[in-house]
């Protein structure tokens, strides 16, 4: 190496290849920098390899001492990791972000429509938009929510809805998250030390603000208080420190300033949920649950059930607590609705949809099975009642074995699969955990997971997860997978 190219070292990403055929986040086919990204480059990536490998290891460091984990199941029991940061952010521009959240507040204002009616009159069904079968057959479907009405018809309080960008760089949602979506706390502290590792970067951008989203998840939920109640008591049940989004919970609760319970610490007493204190039984008006729809009630769901509050379903109908979100909300979520989520705009919205679907396949149409069984290894299988990445196959990727079982898997039981082409999902610069000069980083395949509140009226979290898959070639971005995140900087102009 000569004396010169020691001093003046290349800047990376002088280096940087630029992968014909996907999109990349950061730059076009020339290799400028898109709208927006052009600081970021000039700053971040011209770094030298040494400040850029130094950065690394403080955002791990300081994760490290904040405690960001996530439990995996199948691990030893009460194992953490700390969940992978890439320190150089997703960029985007003012104007892409007005479009997705037009198009995130139309579709979860949609859904949750979808939600009221299908436990309500059920005019969906009875105009024949949705098959009438699929959503009564559908595991999601929850007789015992037939009838709700929540304060202001809210079921959904909390949308994750997962974003991908194709070749063409138009943003397709992937699927809804309306259950229990995960992953906030995970925006906010990426946000936190990259403010910290690069305040005069962040504030020179333009970059908006996620600190507001505790104040407004809590606004949210008290504005679902029973009759109205103006100092509303809210608490977040957890199903426990073994939960995988366990440091989600307790982060959320003390964000907001609310107790953090788990099922033995509530009691239902004259259709009323009470929070068990050494002061005697304070009474919960609005519960932000974390666990799943089986285990809420032993009562009405699994009897087995120690996460849940006996119960609880009775005060819920009684009026006397809300609950967010509502249980049955994953009716809306399921993967088999999902495809007829574009309808479902257009019936309660009379709106065309601002965000496309990626295109899904019910595999329980027969022609449609055949045609997909016919060229099993062009598409993604995913099971529809499954999530985080598991029981997913990506067919150009996957061994003769694993296309056997999914076929045979398909032939047994077709209503539990749907099919999706594959999407070359966009890429984004990211550090590699080795190497050195131009070897550090790499285009990787990346999705995006924004956060809606939908309360008396929508709120969009300016941003999102930014979820990249850290293995070369994968697109499976799940941290259960082996996926990391990055800090997703929304411009103010």
């Amino acid at each position: 190496m000569s004396a010169q190219s020691m001093t003046n070292p290349v800047p990376v990403f002088d280096a940087y290849r630029v992968v014909s055929g996907l999109f990349d986040e950061m730059f076009d086919l020339e290799r400028r920098p898109r709208p927006g990204c052009a600081r970021v480059v000039a700053d971040l990536l011209a770094r030298d390899p040494e400040r850029l490998a130094e950065l690394r290891a403080r955002a791990d460091a300081m994760f490290l001492r904040m405690g960001v984990t996530f439990n995996v199941y199948g691990m030893e029991e009460g194992s953490e990791k700390i969940f992978p940061f890439d320190p150089i952010p997703r960029v985007i521009d003012a104007a892409t972000w007005a479009h997705l959240e037009a198009g995130l507040t139309q579709r979860v204002r949609a859904l949750n429509a979808f939600i009221q009616d299908v436990y309500g009159a059920g005019e969906i069904l009875k105009d024949g938009v949705v098959p009438r079968d699929l959503v009564l057959g559908c595991p999601q479907y929850l007789r015992a929510a037939v009838g709700l009405t929540p304060p202001h018809g809210t079921f959904v309080t909390v949308a994750g809805i997962d974003l991908v960008r194709g070749a063409d760089g138009r943003f397709h949602v992937l699927e809804d998250n309306v259950r229990t979506p995960s992953g906030v706390s995970y925006v906010i502290q990426n946000r936190v030390v990259m403010t910290r590792l690069l305040p005069d970067l962040v504030r020179a951008s333009g970059v908006r603000s996620v600190e507001n989203y505790p104040a407004d998840l809590l606004e949210s939920l008290c504005e679902l208080a029973p009759r109205g109640k103006s100092r509303p008591k809210v608490a977040l049940l957890t199903p426990g420190i073994y939960n995988s989004a366990f440091f989600e919970h307790v982060f959320l609760s003390h964000q907001m300033g609310i107790e953090l319970v788990e099922g033995h610490d509530l009691v239902c007493v004259d259709h009323k949920v009470f929070m068990k204190t050494v002061h005697g039984l304070e009474q919960i008006d609005v519960l932000y649950r974390r666990i799943d729809d089986d285990f809420l009630d032993p009562v009405v769901f699994r009897s087995d059930s120690i996460l849940g509050v006996a119960g609880i379903t009775a005060a819920i109908r009684a009026g006397n607590v809300s609950v967010a979100n509502g249980f049955g909300t994953g009716i809306a979520d399921d993967k088999a609705i999902f495809a007829y989520t574009p309808a479902i705009v257009r019936y309660y919205l009379n709106e065309e949809p601002l965000l496309p679907i990626v295109e899904t396949h019910i595999l329980s149409d027969p022609d449609v099975r055949r045609m997909v069984l016919r060229d099993l290894d062009r598409f993604v299988v995913k099971p529809t009642n499954a999530s985080g990445g598991y029981g997913v196959i990506i067919g150009p990727k996957a061994t003769y074995r694993q296309l056997i079982e999914a076929r045979e898997g398909i032939e047994r039981d077709p209503s539990h699969f749907i099919a999706q082409p594959v999407v070359q999902l966009s890429v984004h610069p990211t550090l590699l955990g080795e190497g050195s000069g131009a070897d550090m980083y790499a285009p990787r395949h990346v999705d995006l997971r924004p956060f809606v509140l939908l309360g008396k009226r929508p709120r969009v979290l300016p941003g999102g997860l930014t979820r990249v898959a850290l293995r070369e070639g994968s697109l499976i971005v799940n941290s259960s997978q082996g996926g990391g995140s990055k800090d997703t900087w929304v411009l103010e102009r």
